[in-house]
């Protein structure tokens, strides 16, 4: 109910009456001062059914000005208050609803049971995994995270932060993890592949009886404000989850000050803690959208997730060749927009003329793009006989080729155009 204040009213006690009147057959309240002498206001709270009806033609015939006022504390204005409630009168040509009809929800509406409908179809999928920490064989902590089963042979997708220890640059697998189901059961985890760069890692357990598996997911088809849900086992605390909304589908790496090799992210403000690590990100339709990674320390609803696109990519090259193979070209590159094209142009009118493309900003001395011709200030707008406007669509075409030739077409200042033949290496996992 929207609480309207209505000013300029007349002291005419038929007026007044006939305010009243009106105001108690539409269910509303009314909030009067304790005597109705002139420059009296009242303040009505219609129903916005009513509202329009009510009101829009007394402000032309009275000079009434209706003005939203939100919420208002009746006792600090002094008024009085008053309450009436009258079940109001369909509107026409709608028919009254009969005794047992119920009313079907909408197929994309957000009802009471979406957010638990999801995490029942994909909690039974979420497990805990243990991983011990000593010397000479003796356990002396422990650390916990997540994971999904996805399989139902007993892969397990989690972080590889929670599977393997870190010595600088390098991840070497712990081996064994302790994996507990969300039905109690225990399971000796194995780790059988971990990326450093990504941060994913795949843990296979065997088991007689049947696994639960949670169904993947797309993650190019979110969008800005979508609702999400994170379940894990945050601070050991298993079984828990936490909604929220997509706040961005595509957060750089380096927005977050990684260095490396590029990476994107999604941005949610669902709550993730320590423990939350390698737990799913799922859609209202209960489809793991991506692997919950990180959070920003002292700060509320800024939280990460690797997208599951991504992921799927990683998984096939771990089943493909057992690890991941990313091509090099050498190249420190920066997208290209109407803006940016715009400003460059204002800078230097000798500016290729382009609609879009990938501006080069750096070329490694040495890289494979360096010994294939490629200057500062190139614009790329083909790259193997594709169109392209944006580095990840280069990423996308190169996919795993390493030592394969790729053409790429560019634009130099004064709109002369070339063609390079570039052939990527394999990068260092220790760049």
């Amino acid at each position: 109910m929207i609480p309207l204040l209505v000013t300029k009213v007349s002291s005419s006690r038929n007026t007044l009456g006939r305010i009243a009147a009106i105001a108690a057959a539409g269910s509303c309240f009314w909030y009067a001062g304790s005597k109705l002498d002139s420059g009296s206001s009242v303040v009505l709270s219609i129903p916005a059914a009513l509202s329009e009806p009510l009101f829009l033609p007394w402000q032309t015939a009275h000079g009434f000005t209706i003005h939203p006022s939100g919420a208002f504390d009746h006792q600090k204005l002094g008024l009085s208050f008053c309450s009436s409630r009258v079940s109001p009168a369909p509107p026409s040509g709608v028919e009254k609803e009969k005794p047992g009809d119920t009313q079907k929800p909408c197929p994309r509406c957000l009802d009471r049971d979406t957010i638990a409908n999801a995490a029942a179809d994909v909690g039974p999928a979420v497990v805990n995994i243990s991983v011990s920490h000593g010397i000479y064989g003796i356990a002396t902590a422990k650390s916990m995270g997540s994971g999904t089963i996805i399989d139902k042979d007993g892969t397990i997708l989690t972080c590889a932060h929670v599977v393997t220890d870190f010595h600088g640059p390098r991840a070497a697998s712990k081996g064994k993890v302790e994996v507990t189901l969300q039905d109690g059961r225990t399971f000796e985890g194995t780790v059988m592949n971990a990326d450093f760069h990504s941060d994913i890692a795949i843990v296979k357990i065997n088991s007689k009886s049947p696994l639960p598996m949670a169904k993947l997911g797309s993650s190019s088809k979110l969008r800005p404000g979508d609702w999400v849900v994170a379940i894990g086992c945050p601070l050991s605390l298993q079984n828990t989850v936490t909604a929220g909304i997509v706040s961005c589908v595509d957060r750089k790496s380096s927005d977050l000050g990684l260095g490396g090799m590029r990476r994107e992210y999604l941005q949610t403000d669902c709550a993730i803690n320590v423990g939350n690590s390698g737990g799913p990100l799922v859609n209202v339709d209960g489809e793991v959208i991506g692997v919950n990674i990180m959070k920003v320390d002292d700060a509320v609803g800024l939280s990460f997730a690797v997208p599951i696109d991504s992921v799927s990519k990683i998984t096939e090259q771990f089943k493909k060749r057992g690890r991941v193979i990313r091509p090099w070209l050498g190249l420190k590159m920066i997208d290209l927009n109407e803006m940016i094209i715009e400003q460059l142009k204002e800078r230097d009118t000798s500016f290729p003329d382009v609609t879009k493309g990938v501006l080069v900003a750096m070329v490694t001395p040495g890289s494979p793009a360096s010994r294939a011709g490629f200057r500062p200030g190139d614009v790329v707008i083909e790259f193997d006989k594709q169109p392209v406007g944006s580095i990840q669509e280069i990423i996308e075409i190169m996919g795993d080729r390493v030592g394969v030739p790729l053409k790429a077409v560019v634009k130099r200042s004064l709109n002369s155009t070339i063609t390079l033949t570039v052939l990527p290496e394999e990068s260092n996992p220790d760049m």
